[in-house]
């Protein structure tokens, strides 16, 4: 965790109210809250969803790619891969109904221009779908390498992009033997032309199109939807219930909602004479949840290709209460204060280093204690894009950190605080969030609301 400084000007002090630990300005009321428990949208049966998938897929290859392209100057792009080990570009262009590639599948994109547009071609044994149609007669040229080579010739691009990247995973699909034996079917002078345009990937998985954008807040309100459920007296009971048994709960839930979750869903908790520090790399594991206990989820589905990642806190009340204790109510407000400060810093161009350097000052300078972790998110939960921060890398992330934020990409706003509470003898806890957001270019919009209030077992 980072520890920021406690010596915060007096003057600063005097405008600030809170108890030790993170001050918030007086009459701060968080903007966009989120529904509290929100009725569960439909889930569209797997023949609706494929073609929504399918739509919006011929869609982004109509759109994002030649955009892409023209922005990282190449002219030819290349994505190439074999059954089960596509890489994570070539997974996101294939159909709804293809479960992997076929055989070796190999997309060629080339760009002719404004004035003509964007060829996309299959250098396959089979159509890939009606997305792409095969340029490869096995008959007239039975190499297939060779085949892609004659395309290249053709066509005679100045730069190809091929996927391979010493900082993006996402952006490194191309095996060494993939590339290998491209490298050996192309004619000399192209060799030079070829180049690991790690760019031109991210783009492409980053950027959420006009549809996206319109349906994710819906796919965000299904995850919450179960999160709600999951923290509520129908599913936990106190003195009974453990950690381990909501895990499992929302795993199964999941499941019966023809949903998919891409990561193990993880429960913990915080109560008085307990500690928990800064180093998420293992939870507390079937601790029997009881009353006065602060708890804490953190969840994720995949729905429609795209993904959610939230992070979010309940209270379960002790006989005769009605609320949670107001320190701990105030450690959500300090959370969701740090989270303005963070959004209120993305900027068109800005680097995700220079958004957590730029929010943690503006923290230290209001006291609270902060450690900052957002990432890009979409068609994978920890999504290509600038890292802003990763929570044992709070002086800037090397690579990942150096990505400037673009407009229409999604963001996991993550970040802790810790607090210190006075119902609970001064004790510091860490309040733990985390909320999907789009990013339009000139501001942040949470894809449904953030939570502002804590989920209260059993609810009043």
């Amino acid at each position: 965790m980072r520890s920021v400084q406690r010596g915060v000007p007096l003057l600063i002090l005097l405008l600030f109210v809170g108890t030790a630990g993170g001050q918030v300005p007086d009459g701060y009321v968080p903007d966009q809250p989120m529904p509290m428990d929100p009725a569960t949208p439909a889930v569209l049966p797997m023949e609706t969803r494929a073609e929504v998938i399918n739509d919006w897929l011929e869609t982004r290859l109509d759109t994002v790619v030649a955009a892409a392209m023209r922005a990282e100057a190449v002219d030819l792009w290349i994505v190439s891969g074999r059954e089960y080990n596509e890489g994570p570009v070539l997974e996101t262009m294939l159909p709804a109904t293809w479960q992997s590639a076929r055989r070796r599948t190999i997309l060629v994109f080339h760009d002719r221009g404004p004035g003509e547009g964007l060829e996309r071609l299959a250098v396959s044994r089979y159509d890939v779908g009606d997305l792409f149609r095969t340029a490869w007669d096995k008959d007239e040229q039975p190499d297939q390498w060779a085949r892609l080579a004659e395309i290249v010739q053709a066509r005679d691009p100045e730069r190809i992009a091929v996927n391979r990247s010493d900082v993006f995973a996402l952006a490194n699909g191309m095996t060494d033997t993939e590339y290998a034996q491209l490298r050996g079917a192309l004619p000399d002078q192209y060799e030079e032309r070829l180049v690991s345009e790690e760019g031109l990937a991210v783009r492409w998985l980053e950027t959420r199109t006009e549809a996206e954008r319109e349906v994710y807040p819906q796919v965000v309100r299904l995850a919450r939807s179960i999160i709600a459920t999951g923290l509520s007296e129908q599913v936990i009971q106190p003195g009974v219930t453990t950690t381990d048994d909501v895990e499992w709960w929302y795993r199964e839930r999941i499941r019966d909602r023809g949903l998919t979750a891409w990561f193990h869903p993880t429960v913990s908790m915080q109560r008085p004479g307990t500690t928990k520090d800064g180093d998420f790399s293992s939870e507390q594991e079937g601790r029997v949840i009881r009353p006065g206990d602060l708890l804490h989820v953190d969840f994720g589905i995949t729905y429609l290709r795209l993904h959610t990642d939230t992070q979010q806190h309940a209270y379960v009340l002790r006989p005769g209460e009605t609320a949670a204790p107001k320190g701990l109510q105030h450690g959500l407000r300090v959370g969701n204060r740090l989270q303005d400060l963070m959004t209120e810093r993305f900027e068109t161009g800005r680097t995700g280093n220079e958004v957590l350097s730029a929010t943690l000052e503006a923290a230290e300078a209001e006291g609270i204690d902060a450690t900052v972790y957002g990432h890009p998110i979409g068609f994978h939960g920890h999504g290509a894009g600038p890292l802003i921060g990763l929570w044992d890398q709070q002086e800037g992330v090397p690579g990942k950190g150096e990505v400037p934020l673009r407009p229409n990409t999604a963001h996991s706003i993550e970040l802790n605080v810790a607090v210190s509470v006075p119902e609970w003898g001064g004790q510091e806890v860490l309040i733990r969030l985390e909320e999907d957001a789009l990013f339009t270019g000139e501001a942040v919009r949470y894809l449904d609301g953030r939570q502002t209030e804590l989920y209260l077992i059993p609810r009043p």
